[in-house]
């Protein structure tokens, strides 16, 4: 028997309508996709990965183009990690996901992107009215990068986090191992 990850959170807004609760978002929602009409009509926003699928049976049909089709349908999407190292890379994350959402032709904008990893996890915790945008009034830590946050070769470049300045490259930051490996093989003998 085939296991269809979808049917769970169908039943689960069933529940929710029937006992008076709401689901604020569904977590791991590989399959979103495939019920993104339900979800958007009832304000359920998902957790998503952007290319985790096929790794195990309720898995199977995950597809990378998810938040794309979540996000074209008028839905929130969130690409998010359970790694402590994934986390650090939610930006080319969310890339990936963009990327594989444009590939079919899908219009995703850079902003819908963002909004992945800033604006809805904000909203999707319940506190979007004190973070997750910048605005006047509202708690930020920002990051500066040397080019487009979603590109590979962008370098954080300031990072303020809390009202304090946490990282600053311009102040001597020890280069990546990526800048070393670079370096070394640019070197002349």
């Amino acid at each position: 028997m085939r296991c269809f990850a979808a049917l769970p959170n169908v039943e689960m807004v069933a529940v929710a309508d029937e006992s008076g609760f709401k689901i604020r978002s569904f977590h791991h929602a590989l399959e979103a996709y495939k019920v993104r009409d339900l979800l958007v009509a009832k304000g359920i926003g998902i957790n998503t990965w952007s290319d985790w699928w096929g790794f195990k049976l309720e898995a199977f049909d995950g597809i990378p183009e998810n938040a794309a089709l979540m996000t074209q349908q008028g839905g929130r999407a969130t690409i998010h990690s359970d790694s402590a190292i994934g986390i650090q890379r939610l930006n080319q994350d969310a890339a990936k996901a963009m990327a594989s959402g444009r590939a079919p032709g899908l219009p995703i904008t850079e902003d819908q992107a963002l909004r992945w990893i800033t604006a809805n996890p904000a909203w999707v915790l319940g506190i979007d009215d004190i973070t997750g945008t910048l605005e006047p009034g509202k708690r930020a830590d920002v990051a500066v990068w040397s080019g487009s946050p979603f590109s590979v070769y962008s370098r954080a470049e300031l990072v303020i986090a809390g009202g304090e300045i946490t990282y600053d490259r311009g102040q001597g930051a020890t280069p990546s191992d990526f800048e070393l490996a670079n370096s070394a093989t640019q070197r002349v003998p």
